[in-house]
């Protein structure tokens, strides 16, 4: 769901900065779009650094169920296994209920401390920018047309 919130905020922002550019070379808009343009990119830069996968590399010996740090749920710690290593650890988690309940417990609180820390954090960031944008630049009009 992080996604599709980044990704309808990139779209978005991109439509406005597009928009907005020829406004740049108006001289009654022209502080309207500089402050809206600004706001936008950064939103637009907010939002991509929000969708990059993040993949991190597990040491030999963390790999193991009694490692905090490893989930083999989790793609980007078992893809980084030979498959033999990674069945075998299949194996001994799926032969063991109490191991395969932590394992998903574990996933599903690590799954939430990243969208929390990670997706949700500079998501939340992107709209603050693109919501000040347009509220500043909002101001900015009336302003210069109120005047």
């Amino acid at each position: 769901m992080a996604d599709s919130k980044a990704n309808m905020l990139l779209t978005m922002s991109s439509i406005v900065v597009t928009l907005a550019m020829p406004f740049l070379l108006k001289e009654e808009l022209h502080l309207v779009a500089l402050v809206l343009i600004p706001f936008s990119v950064l939103a637009i830069l907010l939002a991509a650094y929000t969708t990059f996968p993040r993949l991190h590399h597990v040491p030999e010996e963390e790999r193991s169920f009694s490692s905090k740090g490893f989930n083999p749920l989790f793609f980007g710690h078992f893809t980084t296994l030979p498959y033999e290593e990674y069945e075998h650890l299949m194996e001994e988690l799926l032969n063991d209920p109490s191991k395969t309940y932590e394992v998903q417990v574990r996933e599903i609180y690590s799954l939430g401390i990243f969208l929390k820390n990670r997706k949700y954090r500079y998501l939340r960031y992107a709209y603050f920018s693109f919501l000040s944008g347009i509220v500043l630049s909002s101001i900015i009009f009336v302003i210069t047309f109120t005047i």
